[in-house]
């Protein structure tokens, strides 16, 4: 028969390391207020003894467990990856432990989701995009659990926000695609129901036709899920239509990869024969070759800014307003003027 352990206690850790237990708490709770040796002997001592803080008794004494929820749509891709890293460096600094979890695009699975971290009793919750059931704002409400949206920006919603103004930025790079003499454009976008960062890159495109006096009536555009074999589906269907457009653009940089490739397999030549643009500049629109234009969107910084709000949020630091990262144009070799006939 095995004899019980005793777990180690936060005065064990305090004897150990020659500290009251207030230091060791300090250490724990808020390491930036201790010096280094001090904070170096506790460390140690927690490590030695391997002691856990009692959760439970924390979250009672403070009516707060310094934990972070985060949705995101997806992991299968990098879009939300460096954001989500800066917005957890960040957090982790102020002593916020992130939870984060993949609603796949299901609202009826994000509606779970937030259900399941407020029950175990996240601070504050991080959302993407604005667009869901109102009930599930009205709920978080009630439950006195902060909310801020990320990856898109609005003064017309009651919430608060951190992210880019997918409309402008859309519109900027459709208009340069205009701007470098194409007319027939055709489209490889997300599935704009129930996302509001889709609609509003899709509303950016159209804004950019009828302020060059273009048409959108014939405006092609295929709605498929993220992946690199569905922007290069996507582009088979753009591209065997009757009327071949000269210019793609792209929702993200990963449909618009799976198109170049797709594009290249086929023979053409890019921009020669089909100018591609993708949205959010991640890592792969510098690998893919051509290097691929798109919209940079400085994810680092919106995640850190989104980190610093949500945690002001949670600790009633001051008021706290909306966020708009500008974002910008990263023209590259994936577009150039139609080919003269």
């Amino acid at each position: 028969m095995k004899k019980d352990r005793t777990v180690p206690t936060l005065e064990d850790v305090a004897k150990a390391a020659g500290v009251s237990t207030a230091t060791v708490s300090r250490c724990l709770n808020t390491p930036d207020r201790v010096v280094k040796e001090t904070r170096k002997r506790v460390t140690d001592a927690v490590e030695a003894l391997g002691y856990t803080p009692n959760f439970g008794a924390r979250m009672m004494a403070a009516k707060r467990t310094h934990t972070i929820g985060a949705i995101i749509p997806t992991m299968e891709n990098a879009i939300f990856a460096r954001g989500l890293q800066a917005f957890q460096e960040e957090l982790h600094r102020r002593g916020y432990t992130l939870i984060v979890a993949s609603s796949a695009y299901q609202p009826k699975l994000e509606k779970e989701q937030i259900r399941t971290l407020v029950a175990r009793g996240a601070d504050g919750i991080l959302l993407i995009g604005h667009e869901r059931d109102p009930d599930i704002y009205s709920y978080l409400e009630t439950q006195n659990v902060p909310v801020l949206v990320a990856w898109t920006y609005s003064t017309e919603k009651p919430q608060i926000s951190v992210g880019f103004d997918n409309r402008l930025s859309m519109r900027a790079l459709a208009e340069e695609v205009i701007r470098q003499g194409h007319r027939q454009i055709g489209v490889i976008s997300g599935e704009s129901a129930g996302n509001d960062r889709v609609s509003q890159r899709l509303a950016g495109i159209q804004d950019a036709l009828n302020m060059n006096g273009l048409s959108t009536d014939k405006l092609r555009v295929i709605e498929t899920s993220y992946g690199i074999d569905e922007g290069a589906a996507a582009f088979d269907k753009l591209m065997d239509a009757d009327q071949q457009p000269t210019a793609i653009i792209c929702g993200n940089d990963v449909l618009a990869v799976g198109a170049i490739h797709r594009a290249q397999a086929r023979g053409f030549r890019v921009p020669e024969d089909i100018s591609i643009t993708g949205f959010d500049d991640i890592e792969l629109a510098k690998l893919v070759r051509p290097a691929l234009t798109t919209v940079h969107v400085p994810h680092h910084q919106m995640g850190l800014k989104a980190a610093v709000t949500l945690a002001d949020m949670v600790e009633n630091k001051g008021s706290q307003s909306s966020y708009e990262i500008e974002t910008s144009l990263a023209v590259r070799d994936s577009l150039g003027p139609p080919t003269q006939t």
